[in-house]
């Protein structure tokens, strides 16, 4: 049904807005799915533009999904290959990050990183890293001998280095708490524990249905009572793990533009005692991930992961992301200690505790290259008035104030035209 100031769904009063409302809430300019750190972002860069955001999201909180379960880590962009969307904005979106957390006192801190070779046969893949940072436009890269990384980090065990300084952490929650004030004051909306079941384009506005949610990540039965109806001239999906089957209820959104899914499982683990060194500590890269790492948080504490379990595409098909399984089999830490053990080898017996999970939703299979965001308008798959992002893993934290430009240029600059 629709809603409208006397009619307002649940979800959005209860934040504790008045009833009455300054503008027609059963019609806005842009509805964002996702509140996780992209989409708070991508709400943040429209509403500052002038244009009227709700952020529909279907857990009971903000920044609970993919955004809530990663390293924390700012990346500098060496990683990419040079002209993708990755590595632009990941450079790009460190920069926007550093300055915006400054600004905003959103705790975070340069810390560097050191990137290792262990054994003789990695010293290519470290210099392949340096030369593809270095094309990417990462400031303050420096090849290191073993002298020179344990001069920085006495512990450290490798036979050469590759020092990142660019490289930091940052307190997510934080950033996502301030990027969604930003929105707030701008005038976006936030509706949680809604989720949207169906969208179709009547004239120049969507008709987007959302569904009251009525547990953890359950949607409530689709009666006419539950539902209420949208209508916004831009849709922008940034939900993350259920991106696919959100961009399949959208009626006109050809299928071939909808990429298929692949879930790769990453465990951590966190250190029981002192943190051995200062700097983040990452070896060669692994086939669909960076590596067990070692990441620091704000307070000092060491965590290492995470590894790549990938999940059989037909165990998740249709799952949504709430429903996946994040546990942390304590086995694991064995495997743990061993990767871990090549670049410290003073890691004690039973000094690693299960530190939780998180699912990352790629485009490629295992073993395939690597597949870049997908950042989807209306030029690419042919729909009007729609963005469609799909893929963002890892650096989205770090590339997400540089999506949220890209996506709003190319909602704002439309609607303006």
């Amino acid at each position: 049904m629709n809603w409208s100031c006397g009619a307002r769904p649940p979800a959005l009063a209860a934040e504790g807005r008045p009833e009455h409302c300054a503008w027609p809430m059963d019609r806005v300019d842009c509805i964002v799915i996702g509140a996780g750190v992209v989409g708070l972002a991508c709400a943040r860069a429209i509403a500052q533009a002038g244009r009227d955001v709700v952020i529909v999201e279907r857990e009971p909180a903000f920044g609970t999904g993919i955004s809530a379960r990663n390293s924390e880590v700012v990346h500098a962009g060496l990683y990419y290959p040079t002209g993708s969307r990755k590595a632009r904005w990941c450079v790009r979106g460190a920069q926007l990050l550093y300055d915006y957390c400054a600004r905003r006192g959103v705790a975070h801190r340069r810390c560097g990183k050191l990137l290792v070779a262990t054994r003789d046969a990695d010293i290519a893949a470290l210099e392949a890293l340096h030369l593809q940072g270095i094309a990417n436009g990462v400031d303050g890269l420096a090849r290191l001998t073993r002298a020179e990384a344990q001069a920085l980090e006495p512990e450290l065990e490798c036979v050469a280095a590759l020092s990142s300084p660019a490289s930091g952490i940052v307190d997510s929650r934080g950033l996502m708490t301030a990027l969604l004030g930003d929105a707030e004051r701008a005038g976006a909306v936030l509706a949680v524990a809604s989720a949207v079941v169906g969208a179709r384009r009547e004239g120049d506005v969507w008709r987007v249905r959302v569904g009251a949610v009525a547990g953890p990540g359950r949607t409530s039965s689709a009666s006419a009572a539950a539902d209420y109806e949208l209508e916004a001239h831009w849709l922008v999906n940034a939900a993350g793990l259920d991106a696919q089957s959100v961009a399949a209820s959208i009626d006109g959104l050809p299928a071939t533009a909808i990429p298929a899914r692949h879930l790769a499982k990453g465990h951590y683990f966190s250190l029981t005692g002192r943190a051995p060194f200062s700097r983040l500590i990452y070896p060669m890269p692994t086939d669909g991930g960076l590596g067990v790492h070692l990441t620091l948080d704000l307070g000092g504490q060491a965590r290492f992961g995470p590894d790549v379990q990938w999940i059989d595409d037909a165990e998740a098909a249709g799952q949504p992301g709430h429903a996946l399984d994040y546990s942390v089999d304590a086995h694991r830490a064995e495997a743990f200690a061993a990767e871990v053990r090549r670049y410290w080898p003073g890691l004690g017996d039973g000094a690693l505790a299960p530190a939780g999970s998180g699912i990352r939703p790629k485009l490629s299979r295992p073993g395939g290259a690597a597949a870049d965001f997908r950042v989807d308008g209306p030029a690419d798959h042919g729909c009007p008035g729609t963005v469609q992002l799909f893929g963002i893993e890892s650096p989205g934290l770090t590339a997400s104030m540089a999506i949220a430009e890209f996506v709003a240029g190319i909602a704002v600059q439309a609607a303006a035209a």
